[in-house]
């Protein structure tokens, strides 16, 4: 079989599911089973080897139940890199790639010491070291498994000796202070977690989505800590949910916080606050 004739197959059988990213899932797939780009696998025809075009079969399977395309290939792409992934750290998404640019723009000359609150697969951190040289960073979470995943991308991007990892909650960080603390926190509320797609409900941590009943728990535990642990003109850079950029705001003024920054993501929402003490 040829490579066209697959991904027709395949686009169709997870079209019959009601997959709206069928097309570019069977491409995905595919490119991966044989180690190829996407954009190769497209120009280039060939004919598909009986072994592979079962387990590309197989994998489709797994695709019809809805498991996220991240969690069967075990990797996400995050600002052009590749970033291990399995069913324990959320998957990154591209709207929290919207908090790096300012970060890289602000420190790009300075010595930034940095901590990075529910680090998961340690995108963000990752990133910014990855981008600034002179960058040092601390990645926490509450889950074990997370904090496993993101020294895997630590190793894989040899950032070993600019960061650290620990598992703990942001209420047990003392003695130390940072030029920017920089948060993805769950930020759904607990009644909505039902209503997300299957992909989300069913196969990402629900630890990593919960923000309590208004959606605002961790928020608020984060802007709480951040006064003590901030140097003085430090910046706090939060990623919100849809619609809670007023109640948000709020929070922060109440707790001495000021506004220089907010960045709208794709749907023209409201999805990243920068902010210093006043």
């Amino acid at each position: 079989m040829r490579t066209s004739e697959a991904i027709n197959i395949g686009s169709k059988i997870l079209r019959n599911k009601n997959i709206v990213s069928h097309k570019i899932d069977a491409e995905i797939i595919l490119s991966h089973i044989l180690k190829t780009s996407r954009e190769k696998l497209l120009i280039n025809e060939q004919d598909i080897s009986h072994t592979d075009l079962k387990r590309f079969k197989k994998i489709i399977s797994r695709r019809l139940k809805k498991e996220p395309i991240a969690y069967i290939l075990n990797k996400k792409e995050f600002r052009s890199k590749d970033f291990y992934v399995v069913k324990n750290s959320l998957i990154p998404r591209p709207e929290t790639e919207l908090l790096i640019d300012p970060i890289i723009k602000k420190f790009k000359e300075k010595r930034l010491y940095f901590l990075d609150v529910g680090t998961g697969t340690g995108c963000i951190m990752l990133s910014i070291l990855n981008e600034l040289n002179n960058s040092r960073g601390l990645g926490i979470d509450i889950c074990n498994k997370a904090i496993s995943v993101a020294k895997v991308n630590l190793k894989t991007m040899n950032l070993n000796r600019r960061a650290s990892l620990k598992c703990r909650s942001i209420d047990t960080i003392y003695n130390k202070k940072f030029d920017l603390v920089v948060s993805n926190p769950p930020y759904v509320v607990k009644r909505e977690i039902n209503q997300l797609s299957e992909d989300i409900k069913k196969f990402e941590p629900q630890k990593a989505l919960d923000g309590g009943h208004d959606g605002l728990d961790v928020i608020r535990k984060v802007i709480y800590k951040s006064k003590s642990i901030l140097k003085l003109n430090g910046i706090l850079a939060l990623e919100i949910g849809s619609g809670q950029n007023n109640s948000v705001s709020t929070i922060l003024r109440l707790n001495g916080f000021r506004e220089i920054k907010k960045i709208k993501d794709y749907k023209d929402n409201v999805r990243c606050i920068f902010s210093t003490l006043i």
